[in-house]
């Protein structure tokens, strides 16, 4: 199979549809739900696929006339033709790598400030607006679940949620450690600083049957949000925090008007969370027994920002590099995203 294959995916769609005519298909509705998503989103992908197949066959035919009869017109028109599908092929061409189960999924994303003080806060932040940003371009929608600010700027830690067709496909290339150098606003001196913040991406798991969580498994608490939120925010305890026993795995929604709307979020997250976690644990295992595992050191950045001495980012995984930094830190990372589904 290669990285993508258009016979599989037509198999795995017809065999969507199969398991969506059964009569107990929508005692699930969640579950149904997911289910209806994968198909529409893989009659989508084959539907454009099939379409532009069948436009470059037309035009080979239209080749073939056009060099029997001479014809300089009609060569020329199928050289308009192919110069169109060559641009819709480049600008869709990434969609091809996001094969993965979970890629058509919304995405939930936490920024977490590292070293750097005050000044990694403040990058945290930053990060925050560009990836707020990326989705504004993308037509997704966003929603800030849980968020825990600085003394003094920034956040230390901020939990959104990304909702869109692939938004997981492509934020998770974003996971990682984040480097900023920059001359620091917070220094008397002004001097030179390098700070750094993480961001995981998860696919939102909003079925429980994919990852079950039985009542007595975790701990619920609940609180009075201290965000901003208007007087219904402050004043009733409607914010919510998830513990896992078994695992430490601690989540928290706060954004949301109803203490039940939180819960609802948190325990997605936590899905979300446990999910990945066990995949993490499976792939792990592969690489012990192949005696290829290294554990993921902080120094290892994925990308730089450098706003001092000089204005450059730079992804460390794909070398690419762009001199706009004020465009990247406005959302534009489509770039680096697309370089990174290709690699």
């Amino acid at each position: 199979m290669t990285v993508f294959d258009l016979a599989q995916k037509e198999k795995e769609v017809w065999e969507l549809e199969s398991l969506s005519q059964k009569e107990d298909f929508w005692s699930e509705p969640e579950k149904a739900g997911k289910i209806m998503r994968q198909i529409e989103n893989g009659r989508e992908t084959i539907a454009f696929w099939n379409g532009l197949r069948d436009e470059v066959a037309s035009l080979k035919e239209m080749a073939k006339l056009a060099e029997s009869e001479e014809d300089k017109e009609l060569k020329a028109e199928i050289e308009n033709k192919l110069a169109e599908i060559e641009e819709i092929f480049l600008k869709n061409e990434h969609l091809v790598f996001m094969n993965g189960k979970n890629d058509p999924s919304n995405a939930i994303v936490t920024i977490r400030s590292g070293a750097g003080g005050v000044d990694a806060q403040d990058f945290s932040e930053m990060l925050l607006r560009m990836y707020l940003r990326y989705a504004e371009r993308k037509n997704y929608k966003t929603q800030i679940t849980h968020d825990s600010r600085g003394e003094e700027a920034g956040i230390k830690s901020a939990t959104f949620k990304v909702t869109g067709k692939y938004a997981y496909g492509y934020l998770k290339n974003e996971i990682g450690v984040h480097r900023l150098v920059r001359l620091s606003p917070f220094n008397a001196d002004s001097l030179r600083q390098t700070s750094f913040a993480s961001v995981e991406v998860l696919p939102e798991i909003a079925d429980n049957a994919e990852v079950p969580i039985r009542d007595e498994e975790i701990r619920i608490d609940t609180y009075r949000s201290s965000g901003a939120g208007g007087q219904h925010v402050n004043k009733t305890d409607s914010a919510v925090r998830i513990t896992h026993l078994a695992t430490g795995i601690v989540v928290a929604c706060q954004n949301e008007r109803s203490q039940m709307q939180n819960k609802e979020e948190a325990m997605n997250m936590l899905r979300s969370k446990l999910y990945t976690l066990r995949k993490e644990e499976e792939e792990k295992a592969k690489r012990d027994l192949r005696g290829e595992y290294k554990s993921a050191e902080w120094g290892n950045q994925i990308r730089s920002y450098v706003l001092h001495p000089y204005k450059m980012v730079k992804d460390h995984r794909t070398k690419m590099e762009t001199a706009q930094t004020e465009d990247v830190l406005d959302g534009d990372i489509e770039g680096f995203i697309e370089a990174r589904l290709r690699s």
